[in-house]
């Protein structure tokens, strides 16, 4: 079936596109864009009149609850609020229940998404054995299966010999590895060590909790030579360490989570459980370095780093709740956000959920080229919508948004050519 999508205006960052243009789809495939490809047979029109047409996003990180969490949420429930915020492929990480260290793992969750059938779920596979920083997990049998790289969960290895034969043995298969530069000891808090944290009695954690773990790792990278990303950076020392690193020519890419561009420890004020996540968030100059890294694209890609959780698990005192944000549906209005406030053109924020990412996976994604997957987002940019709990898709109800009126609204998704998510009548030509 040969569809066209009408009369948008088609960004697309990898080639440098940004034009009203037609896109048109057959086989699941860009057939072309402009004009349609001789031969093609129009059987659906998508209008994307006042809309922006653009890649799929890609997530590097969220969390889906299986297996082993279906009681918070599951595949089918935030794979459809992906798809409803214009994402069409999700990474998610090793930490489930069982790990992601066994092969009948990896298949377990493509068979899950599969069935989901709303957005192409990739899974990290875990660098030690149950992700205990002991002994090695059989990567190569994880990357036959499936894995896109190997991680350590956020749960970092401590021990560096460990963690050196980890990554020789994930660069001699040509596996990009997934860090999480944090120091367990330094850790232990549940809020910047700054003024903050001390007013309110919160145990703190330093910057130096990041940049000391991300130093050890870089020196590891230089000695090996492995691809390294490290996700989710939350301090202004940390993005002048990877632009360095990458001028130095080392191969390493960074990501930071879209709350950490937003939010800062100001927001911890009346100890909003919400706010409580981890990397915590850190000061406003630290905010406004990662601002900075991801407009340089030293920082090369957005992610939500989605963490749905019940209830219950934020309605403690803040020490006690659990940390993480439920950033699916938000991650694009939080991106659209950042062009109005000038930290970077349109076509860069959507380079760093899109292209940038499929790059760092090694993926031949993330844009809109003839014979590429159709993954789509089709948006309208000037539509205002409030966060609130009867918006937000993810079963997830806990974001630090609730009451945010955020611009940029997904009117339909298209996964390999088919519609997944729409807001719009879809008709016959």
């Amino acid at each position: 079936m040969g569809t066209v999508i009408r009369g948008g205006r088609l960004i697309d960052p990898a080639h440098g596109v940004d034009a009203v243009a037609d896109v048109f789809i057959a086989a699941g495939r860009i057939a072309g864009t402009g004009r349609p490809p001789e031969g093609f047979a129009i059987e659906r029109i998508i209008d994307a009149r006042d809309r922006i047409v653009c890649p799929g996003l890609i997530d590097l990180c969220a969390r889906l609850r299986e297996p082993g969490q279906e009681h918070k949420a599951s595949i089918a429930s935030e794979t459809r609020a992906a798809a409803a915020a214009g994402i069409t492929t999700l990474v998610c990480p090793p930490d489930t229940d069982p790990v992601i260290d066994e092969p009948a793992v990896v298949e377990w969750i493509r068979r899950r998404a599969k069935a989901a059938g709303r957005v192409r779920v990739l899974a990290l596979g875990a660098l030690t054995h149950r992700l205990r920083g002991e002994r090695l997990a059989e990567m190569a049998a994880l990357k036959d299966a499936g894995c896109v790289g190997a991680s350590d969960g956020g749960r970092p290895i401590v021990n560096t010999l460990v963690l050196r034969r980890a990554l020789e043995y994930a660069a001699t298969f040509d596996l990009t590895v997934f860090l999480t530069p944090l120091d367990p000891w330094l850790g232990h808090g549940v809020a910047h060590e700054g003024q903050v944290a001390t007013r309110m009695g919160l145990p703190g954690i330093p910057a130096a909790a990041e940049t000391g773990i991300l130093a050890r790792d870089l020196e590891l990278v230089r000695e090996i030579g492995v691809r390294v990303h490290f996700g989710r950076l939350s301090c202004a020392r940390s993005a002048e360490l990877i632009a360095r690193a990458q001028a130095e020519g080392l191969p390493v890419t960074a990501d930071v989570a879209a709350h950490q561009l937003h939010l800062t420890e100001v927001d911890l004020a009346g100890f909003d459980s919400r706010c409580h996540v981890l990397p915590p968030l850190r000061g406003s100059r630290d905010r406004d370095a990662l601002r900075a890294g991801l407009a340089d694209g030293s920082l090369g890609a957005l992610c939500s780093d989605h963490q749905p959780h019940e209830p219950d698990a934020k309605q403690a005192p803040f020490g006690d709740t659990e940390p993480g944000i439920s950033g699916l549906d938000t991650l694009l209005g939080l991106s659209l956000r950042l062009v109005r406030d000038g930290v970077l053109p349109l076509s860069a924020a959507l380079e760093r959920l899109s292209c940038g990412p499929a790059r760092i996976l090694g993926l031949d994604s993330g844009h809109l080229g003839v014979g590429a997957p159709a993954d789509v987002c089709i948006f309208d940019p000037e539509a205002a919508w409030p966060v609130t709990a009867e918006t937000l898709c993810s079963r997830g109800q806990n974001s630090p948004f609730l009451g945010w009126e955020l611009q940029g609204r997904v009117t339909c998704t298209l996964l390999e050519g088919e519609v997944v998510h729409e807001r719009e009548v879809i008709g016959p030509p």
